[in-house]
């Protein structure tokens, strides 16, 4: 089987390359960066500030804030270190970040009782960056 070169201008099966799924990849991988330092960030308050956060009774998933600051903090990092490698073009990091987006959201909605206009926001972001990453993620492995 031959390989197929991609050149400056196009794919190797001749679809240009597009500038804007370049760009919203480009913008997925900030913005995978910002929300994983949100996520660090929630989670060290949550770490040095047990009561900042007040939860409601008889929620889904009942966790002390010190355990919401640990799965905050090691879930923002994973999603900070995705980003950057989105922004190298790695294969790889278009996989790991859309799942890592996804429990970045899971865990966000777990979230909501404790401080919801903060989780919603970020599972916002995340949603942007699941739709960018499987939309357009090819497209920035092939652009010069």
């Amino acid at each position: 089987m031959t390989e197929q070169a991609t050149s400056r201008h196009g794919t190797s099966d001749g679809r240009p390359v597009s500038g804007l799924a370049v760009g919203l990849t480009t913008f997925a991988a900030v913005l995978m960066i910002m929300a994983g330092f949100f996520n660090a960030l929630q989670g060290l308050v949550a770490l040095l500030d047990d009561e900042l956060y007040l939860a409601t009774p008889n929620y889904l998933v009942q966790l002390d804030t010190t355990t919401w600051g640990w799965i905050h903090l090691l879930v923002g990092a994973l999603v900070v270190f995705a980003g950057f490698a989105v922004l190298s073009g790695k294969v790889w990091a278009r996989t790991i970040g859309v799942i890592l987006a996804v429990v970045s959201a899971l865990a966000n909605f777990a979230f909501v009782p404790y401080y919801p206009f903060w989780s919603l926001t970020i599972i916002a972001l995340d949603v942007f960056i699941i739709w960018a990453l499987t939309m357009h993620g090819r497209d920035i492995t092939r652009y010069p």
